[in-house]
Order: C-alpha cells, then sequence, then structure tokens
C-alpha cells in the first residue's frame, strides 16, 4: 500500500500506537488528524503500567515466547524516537519457584543475574504513559498534527490508520479477529517508591513516588469499562506475594480495555479494505511495540520495506485459517 508523500492520512485512534503512529508519519511530511471520541488519555494506553519489558513478557507470557528478539527492537525503538524519560532500573522476580523462572530465562538467552530478591533482569525497562502521552501530544501539535474527537468515517478518509485498540469495528474486516480483553490496575499511595519492577506469577508492582502500580487483570472476552470489586480484592492478595501489607493501602481501580490476537501479536499492515491500514491488537504490549509499529507502517505507505518484524505482524497471516495456540 502506498500513499504519496505528503498526501492526507487520518488516524483511528489516540493511544500509544496512534500516537507514535501519527508522529512518525507526521515527521515524513504527511498532514495528519488524528481523530478519537474519547478525551486525550482516556483510553486503554493510560490505564497501564508503561512497561518496556521484553524479557519478562517474553518468560511469563506463553503467546510472547516465541518473539523476544522482535520485542527487543520494538524497546530499543524508543530512545530515538521521542524525548521521553525512561527507567532502565530493570525487573527482578520474587515469585515463588525462582529457579524455574532462571531456567526459562537461561533458555530465551536473557541477560539475568541471581539476587537476594529473585533473579534480575536490567532488559526489562518503563517508562510513564501520562508523561510520555503529553510529549507525543506536544510533539504531533509541532508537526501540525490535528486532533478531533469524533470516531473515524472511513468514507470520508483518504487514508486511513486503524490504530483503534478494542475499538473500530466496521472499519475493517480483519478486526473481527481481536478478542477484547479487559484488565485492572491499581495505584497504590504508599507502596515502593524506587527500586525494579517487581513480577510475580500473574502480578507486577511498578514502584513510582505518586503511586505504585499493581497490575493486571486479564480478563479475556470482557469489554465493560465497571471496576470489579473482585477483581481488585484478586489483585490485592496477589499483590502481598510481591510486597507484604499492600493490599491493607490506599489504593484507586482503573480499568482499560485492549485487544488481542489469537497469537499475541498485533495487526500491522494493508487490510483487504482499499484505503486502510490496520496496526491494532497489541494486547498488553501497546507502549513497547508503538514505535516499531509506527516505523512499520509509515514504511508501508511511502512504499517501502517494512523491514524484518513485519512479516510476523501481517493481518494476513491468519488467512490460511491458522488461528495459532
Amino acid at each position: 500500500m502506498t500513499a504519496a508523500t505528503g498526501a492526507s492520512v487520518t488516524v483511528a485512534g489516540a493511544g500509544a500506537l496512534g500516537l507514535c503512529i501519527a508522529l512518525a508519519l507526521a515527521r515524513r511530511g504527511r498532514e495528519v488528524v488524528v481523530l478519537d471520541p474519547a478525551a486525550p488519555g482516556d483510553n486503554a494506553s493510560g490505564v497501564a503500567a508503561g512497561m518496556l519489558a521484553p524479557v519478562f513478557e517474553a518468560a511469563l507470557d506463553p503467546l510472547s515466547g516465541d518473539h523476544l528478539d522482535l520485542l527487543r527492537a520494538a524497546r530499543d525503538a524508543w530512545p530515538d524516537f521521542a524525548p521521553v524519560a525512561i527507567d532502565r532500573t530493570g525487573a527482578v522476580w520474587r515469585g515463588p519457584d525462582a529457579g524455574r523462572i532462571e531456567a526459562r530465562l537461561d533458555a530465551l538467552g536473557a541477560r539475568w543475574r541471581r539476587t537476594a530478591d529473585g533473579p534480575f533482569t536490567d532488559e526489562d525497562w518503563r517508562l510513564d504513559p501520562g508523561a510520555v502521552m503529553t510529549v507525543l501530544y506536544a510533539q504531533a501539535a509541532r508537526a501540525c498534527v490535528r486532533f478531533e474527537t469524533r470516531p473515524a468515517d472511513p468514507a470520508e478518509a483518504g487514508v486511513l490508520v486503524v490504530a483503534t485498540g478494542a475499538g473500530g469495528a466496521g472499519l475493517a474486516p480483519e478486526l473481527a479477529r481481536l478478542t477484547p480483553i479487559k484488565g485492572h490496575i491499581l495505584r497504590v499511595a504508599g507502596g515502593p517508591e524506587t527500586g525494579p519492577v517487581l513480577r510475580g506469577e500473574g502480578v507486577y508492582l511498578c514502584p513510582d513516588p505518586a503511586a505504585a502500580i499493581l497490575g493486571a487483570t486479564m480478563e479475556t472476552g470482557r469489554d465493560d469499562p465497571r471496576v470489579d470489586p473482585d477483581q481488585v480484592a484478586a489483585l490485592k492478595q496477589l499483590g502481598e506475594t510481591l510486597w507484604p501489607g499492600i493490599s491493607a493501602l490506599r489504593a484507586r481501580a482503573e480499568t482499560g480495555v485492549r485487544a488481542g490476537t489469537a497469537d499475541g501479536l498485533p495487526l500491522v499492515g494493508p487490510s483487504a479494505r482499499p484505503g486502510v491500514l490496520l496496526a491494532a491488537g497489541a494486547r498488553r504490549n501497546g507502549w513497547l511495540l508503538a514505535p516499531l509499529v509506527a516505523g512499520i507502517v509509515a514504511a508501508y505507505l511511502a512504499g517501502e520495506d517494512p523491514g524484518p518484524w513485519a512479516a510476523r505482524l501481517d493481518p494476513r497471516r491468519f488467512d490460511n485459517g491458522d488461528e495459532g495456540e
């Protein structure tokens, strides 16, 4: 799919993927408008810990286990993409069965070391989603990107990039392959303020001076935004394995709805619908993948080689009926 340099592009969705795509396209001289009916930051990208965590994602998430190389490349794209603060303190396993995790890290070829707290890696980084969204909005505005709070209409868009996460029904047929995934996080006052991210079985805790972030539930097939007290209670209980006493601290619960594919990777590339290009379904790795996906989208629209990772993300990979494991 090729659009002439300078041609107008509409990006549907103002989350991590949409903002990075808009900025990448504007830097190439495109006229870009970003459409999102929600207020800035009122999306799943705002309800996130901002982890750029290729190693522990590959070690703990079955759908990410075969993609450490791609996830590392995505992390490495961040420093040159935007002038944002990146916390490189690393991450440490504090759950049970550290030996199993160490064996998994070895099998992946990850860089790690044994510490008193558990296996630690400095390969996993983190950013502050709120602060980064502010930077991305500001940079996009300086690059003359326009923002409008309304839904996209493919009938009026010359070239449309769909980066709507769990939304966007009707914009492209491939979006029917996405499954909504609801998640809770807790912002905990009085939790750890500094140090590495703490990882456990089905739970993480990100230190922060304002409020530590305890996450995250993954409720496949749910797309309602309501806070579920049972999920909050379960998350607090898991948090006790990482930071004893955290369940008694004051916490604010937030929910976000993401979307995922059967193989855990997003749909990035031309849609079967003419004039539409997809960048949706990043599941739990939207912040991690955003600059890499933006580069692939920009290359597609310029008629350039989209690079070594594009085939793995191609929306047509499911056309043979193989939905993955």
